[in-house]
């Protein structure tokens, strides 16, 4: 039985049982099997015939990168066409794009990679169309952009959030705060911070004996962490939590009481690509999304740069800073003054682990 074929035979045996307290625990490993064979489908080991397909070798570029997701037929090439200067085939039928095609979107100082990735179909996870490629492009990615058609039902949506769900992107989320540290011996250490509304050591060593990991130390900091949560700590390695921009495309050929409703969904911009309406605004918003800060340089005895910013991730350091003007900056860094919105006075002398602001002027100074 290959692993399709196992993965519906679990899916099958969960619908078919019956969720109650007497349950509990098969289903919590059904959901770990399941979870672990899904990983096995998407990057099979050497040797297992698996692998990607041609055309999704995309190296990343720019300060960002951002996957147009969505079905065949969205919009998505008719959208990297109007944000970048890169020309994606757009016609009026399905599948007009084959392969993740990259543009450059120039905002605020900061190119952001842009790609248009093949519409995906139901089933995708599980290999089907391009799954597996498109789906291995977007968990490289900063942002994901989930084009979809405000004409069509809202299923699309909630069937392209299950595609990505099952191969480990988690839309809009943070890692659960549960703590596993695995170890040679000494059997399993569980604890909780306080009393766990849905888990329990049961139900965490028998996940863990099915993982075949039998020595370890666990510490469940959030009451509210389910068996999915856990079962996500355990495959780490395999999970992506990445912020997701839904954007409803035709806008102009739905009514206005449905436009204002979609309009105020959180994570969510509305645009017409055929009549160019908020396009700006589903820029504006990818560029929110992404949290990049612009932080200038100053040169000792001069004034501050301004013609050229560098782009640096939210919750960078002085640190990073010094990577992005060179990387052996640091090495020979003695103190930074910054004036801006993180220096308590302007200006502040600060070390390299000083956390930076949107518009910071920074000066390093060097041994």
């Amino acid at each position: 039985m290959g692993i399709s074929e196992k993965i519906k035979e679990i899916e099958d045996e969960m619908k078919r049982t019956q969720k109650n307290k007497a349950t509990e625990y098969h289903l919590g490993l059904l959901k770990g099997k399941l979870a672990r064979l899904r990983a096995q489908l998407l990057e099979p080991g050497p040797g297992s015939g698996g692998g990607g397909g041609s055309g999704f070798d995309v190296s990343k570029s720019g300060d960002a990168r951002v996957s147009l997701v969505g079905f065949p037929s969205v919009g998505k090439s008719t959208l990297l066409t109007k944000i970048t200067k890169t020309r994606s085939e757009v016609a009026a039928y399905a599948f007009t794009t084959l392969t993740a095609i990259p543009g450059v979107l120039e905002y605020e100082g900061a190119e952001i990679q842009v790609l248009d990735l093949p519409g995906i179909i139901e089933g995708a996870a599980e290999g089907k169309g391009r799954g597996r490629q498109v789906i291995s492009a977007a968990k490289t990615s900063d942002l994901i952009v989930m084009v979809l058609d405000a004409t069509k039902k809202l299923e699309q949506r909630t069937l392209l959030e299950k595609e990505l769900e099952a191969v480990g992107i988690r839309l809009n989320r943070e890692p659960p705060n549960i703590y596993l540290k695995p170890k040679k011996s000494g059997g399993m250490k569980i604890n909780f911070m306080s009393p766990p509304k849905y888990l329990d050591e049961k139900m965490i060593y028998n996940i863990m004996r099915d993982y075949k990991m039998l020595n370890a130390e666990i510490l469940v900091r959030d009451e509210n962490a389910t068996v999915d949560d856990f079962i996500d700590v355990i495959m780490a390695p395999n999970r992506k939590y990445i912020r997701c921009l839904y954007v409803y495309n035709k806008i102009d050929c739905i009514s206005k009481t449905y436009l204002n409703q979609l309009a105020r969904e959180p994570h969510t911009v509305v645009m017409s690509c055929e009549l160019d309406l908020g396009i700006k605004d589903v820029v504006d918003r990818v560029w929110e999304d992404l949290r990049l800060l612009r932080i200038y340089t100053k040169k000792k005895g001069s004034a501050p740069d301004f013609s050229e910013a560098l782009i640096v991730r939210d919750g960078s350091t002085i640190e990073d800073v010094c990577d992005q003007i060179h990387r052996t900056i640091k090495e020979r860094f003695r103190y930074a003054l910054v004036w801006g919105a993180s220096a308590k006075h302007s200006p502040q002398r600060t070390g390299l682990n000083h956390l930076v602001a949107e518009g910071d002027v920074v000066s390093i100074f060097t041994k």
